[in-house]
C-alpha cells in the first residue's frame, strides 16, 4: 500500500494539482468582481452596502460545509494522497459524491477503498472514476439544464415533493449499497457503520432545531463512526 502513495504524493502530483486549484480560485474571483460590477451599473437592484453584506454571509456560510468537506478531506488523503484529494474537493467541493466515486472506483478492481490490497491499480481507478464523474455533470449541465424543467414535469408531473423523494431515493440506494459491503464484514466496520448512521440521525433531528448544525451533520457522524470503531478495535 505503501509504494503506490510514493506516487499519490509525489511532486508530480502537486504540479499537476496546483493549477487546476488557482484556476478554481480564479474563477471565484472573477464571478465576485463581476457581481461587484453589476451592483454598480444598477444591473440589479442591491447597493454596495448589500453587496458587502451579501458577500460577508456567504463567507460565514461557507464555513460550515468547508468543515465537512475538510474532514472528509483528511480521509481522501489517508489513502489517495494529498495532491488528489486536495484537487478533486478544491474543484467539485462535494465531499460525499467524491468519497462514493474513490469507493466506487476501487470496488470495479474488487477491492475495499483503503484495504491493504488496495494498490497502484486501485488508486488509479479511483482517480478515473472521480475525474469523470466530475466530467459527466459539468457536461450534463452545459448541454441539457435547459430541458430539465420539461423532463421534472414528466417524470413527476410538476410535483416538487415527488421530485424531491424520487431523488432521496436515488442517494439513499447508492448509500445502501455501498454501506452493505461493510455490515456483511461485520467487526469494527459494523459498529461503524451503524454508529454514524445513528449518529447521524440525531444530528437531522437536532438540526431541525439548530439550522446552522446541519452542514456539520457529514463530519460529525463520520468521526463519531470512526471513533466507534477505533473503540471496538
Amino acid at each position: 500500500m505503501g509504494n503506490y502513495l510514493k506516487i499519490a504524493n509525489s511532486p508530480w502530483m502537486w504540479i499537476m494539482a496546483i493549477p487546476v486549484v488557482l484556476l478554481t480560485g480564479l474563477q471565484g474571483l472573477l464571478f465576485a468582481k463581476k457581481a461587484i460590477h453589476a451592483s454598480k451599473i444598477g444591473a440589479v437592484n442591491l447597493s454596495g452596502e448589500q453587496c458587502r453584506k451579501a458577500f460577508k454571509v456567504g463567507a460565514i456560510s461557507a464555513i460550515g460545509p468547508a468543515v465537512s468537506v475538510f474532514i472528509v478531506m483528511i480521509a481522501l488523503i489517508a489513502v489517495i494522497g494529498a495532491p488528489m484529494a486536495w484537487l478533486r474537493l478544491s474543484i467539485i467541493g462535494a465531499a460525499p459524491t467524491e468519497l462514493t466515486a474513490a469507493t466506487m472506483g476501487a470496488k470495479a478492481m474488487g477491492v475495499e477503498f483503503g484495504s491493504p490490497e488496495y494498490n497502484l491499480d486501485t488508486f488509479a481507478s479511483s482517480v478515473w472514476t472521480m475525474c469523470l464523474n466530475g466530467c459527466g455533470w459539468l457536461l450534463f449541465c452545459g448541454l441539457f439544464t435547459h430541458k430539465l424543467g420539461g423532463l421534472q414535469d414528466k417524470v413527476a408531473g410538476g410535483d416538487k415533493k415527488l421530485m424531491g423523494m424520487i431523488s432521496t431515493a436515488a442517494v439513499l440506494g447508492t448509500s445502501g449499497y455501498l454501506l452493505s459491503g461493510h455490515v456483511l464484514a461485520g467487526g469494527p466496520r459494523l459498529v461503524a457503520g451503524i454508529a454514524a448512521a445513528i449518529a447521524m440521525a440525531l444530528l437531522e433531528r437536532a438540526s431541525r432545531n439548530m439550522p446552522k448544525l446541519k452542514e456539520y451533520n457529514l463530519g460529525i457522524a463520520m468521526v463519531i463512526g470512526m471513533a466507534a470503531a477505533v473503540i471496538i478495535i
